[in-house]
C-alpha cells in the first residue's frame, strides 16, 4: 500500500459507515457480463531502482530534436526557442499550482496574467476579444464551429476547407457526430494550395442554413491564405467565417486573422515559447469579434477598479451554468490551462513586438533558403504555388517514407511523409523551418533530396 493513502483499516471503516460489505458492492448496479473479471495484464511490481532502469530505457528509444538531431519536423508542432527566463518565472511557487482564480481577491496575480495574455493574444491576432486559452488548437477549432451554431440558431452546417489539419477535422467530425449530418468539406486550388472560392460556392447548396466556413492559414501545407473574397461571400449570405492556425508566429509577420474580418479565430499557440514535449502539454487560443463574446466558450478576465481607484482583476462573463448546467454551457472546460497561458504571456513579453518578428523573419529567410536548396539538384519540387511562411510541401523523386527512413538512421528528421495521411502523397514529404534551424542543418538535409 505504498503509494495508496489508506490503510485496509481505513477502507473497512469507510465501507461500513456507508452500509456495504465489500468494494464489490458498489459496482453492484453494473450487470456482471460488463464488469473485469481476473487481473490485469501487467508485470510484477519492481523494486525503484529497477523501475528507473526500465523506464530510462523505455525513455532511450525516443529521438529528441536537441543538438545531435536535426529536427525538420512541424505539422502543427514546431522546434521553436523557448528562452530560459521563460522557465524560470514558470517555477515561482504562486504559478507553479495556481488553479481557476474562483475567488480574485486572493488570486490577483494569477487573474491578472490571464488578462495580460487575452491582451497580448487580441493584439497578434488582430481581434477585440480572446478568452483565457482551450485545451488545444483542434479542440478551440472545434468549439468555434459549435459556437457559429449557437449564434446562427437555425443555421447547423460547418463547411471546413481541405487546407485545415486533418487532426483539427478530425476533432469537429467528433464534435458534430451527435448531430444529423451537419459536417462537410471544400476543396482548395490544387496548384497553388489555397482556397477556392468556387469550390466552397458549389458546396454550400443552402447557404441560409450554414453556420460557418473554417479555414486555416498558414494552412495545413505551410500555404498562406487571402481569404477577401471568400469572407465576403459567406458574409453576404450571413455565413460566420472562423480562421484556424497552427502558427501563430506568422502574424508578426503577415496579416492576422482579424484584420481580414473574420467572425472567429481558433488555434494552436504552442510556438509562442511552449516546448514541443512529445505532442503536449498544448495550448488553445480563441478570439471572436465584440458583438459575439457572450457565446464564446470558457473563462474571460476583466479589468476594474474599486471604491478607492485600486485595479482590480476578476473572471467576468463565466456563469455558473459552465459548471453544473451543462446542456446550457457554452463550453465545458473544467481543468486550467493557466500555465500555458502564462507561458505564452511571458514569451510574448520577453520578446516585444519588435522582438517576435525578428524572429517571425528568421523563420521566413530560412525557410525560402530550404527551399531553394533543396530543390537545386532536381531530387524535388515545391508541390504548391501559394506563397509560404516557414513551412513547404516537395514533391519528391524518391518515396517520402524512403527519406526519412534514410535520414533518420543519420540522427535527421526531414519532415513529415504525408503518405502517412493519404497514400496517394507517398512522393510528398513536408519540411518546417524555425530559428532553431541553421544553414549547416539545410545544407545537411539536402544530401538526401536527390
Amino acid at each position: 500500500m505504498r503509494y495508496l493513502p489508506h490503510t485496509l483499516n481505513d477502507i473497512d471503516a469507510m465501507l461500513a459507515a456507508i452500509g456495504v460489505d465489500s468494494i464489490e458492492d458498489l459496482f453492484a448496479q453494473i450487470p456482471p457480463e460488463y464488469r473485469f473479471k481476473g487481473k490485469l495484464a501487467l508485470d510484477e511490481p519492481k523494486s525503484e531502482l529497477t523501475l528507473e532502469r526500465h523506464l530510462g530505457q523505455l525513455a532511450a528509444k525516443n529521438q529528441v530534436a536537441d543538438a545531435e538531431t536535426i529536427s525538420f519536423l512541424g505539422a502543427g508542432i514546431y522546434h521553436h526557442h523557448s528562452p530560459h527566463a521563460l522557465n524560470q518565472l514558470l517555477l515561482r511557487a504562486e504559478y507553479y499550482t495556481s488553479y481557476t482564480p474562483y475567488q480574485p481577491e486572493i488570486s490577483q496575480g494569477t487573474t491578472k496574467a490571464i488578462f495580460e495574455f487575452q491582451s497580448m493574444v487580441a493584439e497578434l491576432l488582430g481581434v477585440p476579444i480572446a478568452n483565457a486559452s482551450m485545451y488545444d488548437g483542434a479542440h478551440a477549432t472545434a468549439e468555434a464551429a459549435l459556437m457559429a451554431q449557437r449564434v446562427g440558431r437555425k443555421r447547423d452546417y460547418v463547411f471546413v476547407a481541405e487546407s485545415v489539419h486533418p487532426e483539427y477535422r478530425d476533432v469537429i467530425k467528433t464534435y458534430l457526430s451527435a448531430q444529423d449530418d451537419t459536417y462537410r468539406e471544400f476543396g482548395i486550388d490544387t496548384d497553388s494550395g489555397r482556397l477556392s472560392l468556387e469550390t466552397l460556392q458549389k458546396a454550400v447548396v443552402e447557404p441560409q442554413k450554414t453556420a460557418c466556413i473554417i479555414f486555416q492559414s498558414p494552412n495545413f501545407f505551410g500555404v498562406l491564405e487571402d481569404p477577401r473574397a471568400i469572407i465576403e461571400w459567406a458574409h453576404s449570405h450571413k455565413i460566420k467565417v472562423v480562421a484556424c492556425f497552427n502558427e501563430p508566429l506568422a502574424y508578426a509577420l503577415t496579416t492576422p486573422p482579424g484584420h481580414f474580418g473574420v467572425d472567429i479565430v481558433a488555434g494552436e499557440g504552442t510556438s509562442l515559447g511552449i516546448p514541443m514535449g512529445y505532442g503536449g502539454p498544448a495550448l488553445g487560443i480563441f478570439g471572436c469579434r465584440e458583438e459575439l463574446v457572450r457565446k464564446m466558450p470558457g473563462r474571460l478576465a476583466g479589468y476594474t477598479v474599486d471604491t478607492k481607484g485600486r485595479e482590480g482583476y476578476v473572471l467576468t462573463l463565466s456563469t455558473r451554468e459552465q459548471h453544473i448546467r451543462r446542456e446550457k454551457a457554452t463550453s465545458n472546460i473544467c481543468t486550467n490551462q493557466g500555465l500555458m497561458a502564462l507561458a505564452a504571456a511571458i514569451y510574448l513579453s520577453l520578446m516585444g513586438k519588435e522582438g517576435l518578428r525578428d524572429v517571425a523573419k528568421l523563420n521566413l529567410s530560412r525557410a525560402h533558403y530550404a527551399l531553394e536548396k533543396l530543390t537545386e539538384t532536381g531530387g524535388a519540387r515545391r508541390r504548391f504555388t501559394g506563397a509560404f511562411f516557414n513551412e513547404f510541401v516537395l514533391e519528391t523523386r524518391a518515396k517520402a517514407s524512403d527519406i526519412v527512413a534514410e535520414a533518420m538512421r543519420d540522427g535527421v528528421m526531414p519532415g513529415f511523409d504525408l503518405g502517412r495521411i493519404n497514400p496517394a502523397w507517398d512522393h510528398y514529404l513536408m519540411v518546417a523551418v524555425t530559428e532553431k534551424t541553421t544553414r549547416e542543418n539545410i545544407d545537411a538535409l539536402a544530401k538526401y533530396i536527390r
